[in-house]
């Protein structure tokens, strides 16, 4: 069988290998010089900056890849698990580290709040029941049929998915500081922990069970080992090549367009794109059902990311691999991120130093950083080329007050993309950072299927489809494609 897997982050990729491994025929096209879409590496003057995905977990579903043609990942990428996973600032300057070490994570929460010791014990328990269902049972399943989803729900519900994670968080934690780091995980998929399902409760556990890791050389390094195993293997790699159509007829996809020139046949294609760009661009809209536009339009779409990168001479000793800062008003700045569409100078923020752990990302004696700021999308219409250099400056004047004294003069390099960089470079619908929201109207079989319902070989991997954003998830969307082409 030949397929065509359009896109190449680690969903794309996953795909690509998965149907090699079952004898097709498999080409994957990507429009940039580079592999990696969301995870692509941009190199300055001896830095070495990722560009999306920082937060390794799951390493199997990684692992598992390279498993497939009985090679060993060994010899083509190496991830290192981290002591510390995140480090929390709260706005009174305290810190919280935030590890796979329980007793060190019960003594911090008691400096905070004696009782809420036991409220942790308890929450783990009921996110790993949360995790055994939501993710080992049905990460992997096709939710493509209504039935599928109707026989989950019982189970769905037992599990309080119809509550948010902050307030499962909240039921059974008091410290409104405790609260927030232990219901942030949304944010990592492109969720308002006060609007997403408590289902979402899971990466709790999933980070307990596998601990976070990091990919020596960067993230990037992870996509290059997988371009080695494509090449290994007999996967045709296409890149600079935008698909600009996919081809049907009579509902059926017979190929794709490249470049607006050049016409290759394929009996499916897979698409690692954001599902409504490919229904509204590449495909006729005349096919649609009504039902399907529906259900399309009334999609609520992820927050927008501003990232700014950033090379110190000066090295920072005391930052942490990952920090989270949170801002004071944290409740009405989601608010205003995810429902008002507008910008708020009470930012919270999340700070990568790869060079904590790996030397190799900065010229030696310098520091390599990344902050990540979550920003309404584009439907917000904010004009990115005056807003972007004013939030540069925000958040240089929030770092340097928090956490890195004299940080304005010791910068050597920097860049930050915005929303218009998804919407323009990675084609996801208002420039949002994760595809649709992971609300539970929004999940399983409400997301975009995996195996589309307007067309006849034509599949989706990646964030907009089942089981959502993060690298698991991605990488889980390729399985559920596994078993149903």
């Amino acid at each position: 069988m030949n397929s065509i897997v359009i896109g190449s982050g680690f969903g794309g990729i996953a795909a690509a290998l998965r149907l090699r491994a079952k004898g097709h025929q498999v080409t994957i096209i990507e429009k940039h010089p580079d592999l990696g879409g969301r995870a692509r590496v941009f190199k300055k003057n001896g830095f070495t900056f990722d560009g999306g995905p920082t937060v390794i977990t799951a390493p199997y579903l990684i692992n598992e890849l390279f498993d497939l043609f009985k090679k060993d990942p060994k010899d083509y990428i190496k991830l290192t698990p981290l002591k510390i996973w995140y480090r929390f600032i709260f706005e009174d300057k305290t810190k919280f580290d935030y590890s796979g070490n329980e007793s060190e994570m019960k003594n911090q929460i008691q400096n905070i709040n004696k009782e809420d010791v036991k409220g942790y014990e308890r929450l783990v328990n009921f996110t790993k029941k949360i995790f055994d269902k939501g993710f080992t049972e049905l990460a992997d399943v096709s939710f493509d049929k209504p039935f599928v989803m109707m026989k989950q729900l019982p189970a769905l519900l037992k599990l309080k998915s119809y509550k948010s994670v902050y307030s499962l968080v909240s039921s059974y934690i008091k410290s409104e500081k405790l609260r927030r780091m232990l219901s942030m995980h949304p944010l990592l998929v492109g969720g308002n922990p006060f609007s997403t399902t408590s289902i979402y409760g899971l990466i709790l556990y999933l980070e307990k069970k596998w601990g976070i890791h990091y990919s020596m050389g960067g993230t990037g390094n992870i996509i290059k080992g997988y371009e080695k195993l494509m090449n290994e293997v007999g996967i045709k790699i296409l890149k600079e090549s935008e698909v600009t159509k996919i081809i049907s007829k009579n509902n059926k996809i017979t190929g794709v367009q490249i470049n607006n020139k050049n016409i290759i046949e394929s009996d499916s294609v897979i698409c690692n794109a954001d599902p409504p760009a490919v229904y509204e661009k590449l495909l006729s809209r005349n096919n649609n059902s009504l039902l399907f536009n529906w259900k399309k339009n009334r999609m609520e779409y992820s927050m927008g990311l501003f990232v700014y990168y950033f090379g110190t001479k000066k090295v920072y000793e005391n930052v942490e691999h990952h920090t989270i800062k949170f801002g004071n008003k944290y409740k009405e700045h989601l608010e205003d991120i995810f429902n008002k569409k507008k910008l708020n100078k009470d930012i919270s923020y999340y700070l990568h130093r790869p060079s904590a752990t790996d030397k190799s990302m900065a010229p030696e004696g310098n520091d390599c950083f990344y902050v990540l700021v979550p920003v309404p999308n584009n439907q917000s219409k904010i004009d990115w080329n005056i807003e972007g250099e004013k939030m540069k400056k925000l958040v240089i004047d929030k770092m340097e007050k928090d956490l890195m004294p004299n940080l304005k003069e010791n910068i050597i390099e920097d860049f930050y993309l915005t929303p218009d960089y998804f919407e323009k470079d990675l084609n996801t619908k208002y420039g949002s950072g994760f595809s649709i929201q992971p609300k539970f109207t929004q999940s399983a079989y409400f997301r975009f299927h995996n195996k589309s319902e307007i067309y006849d070989g034509l599949y989706f991997v990646g964030a907009g489809t089942h089981p959502g954003a993060g690298v698991p998830g991605v990488l889980s969307s390729a399985k559920v494609l596994d078993k149903i082409i």
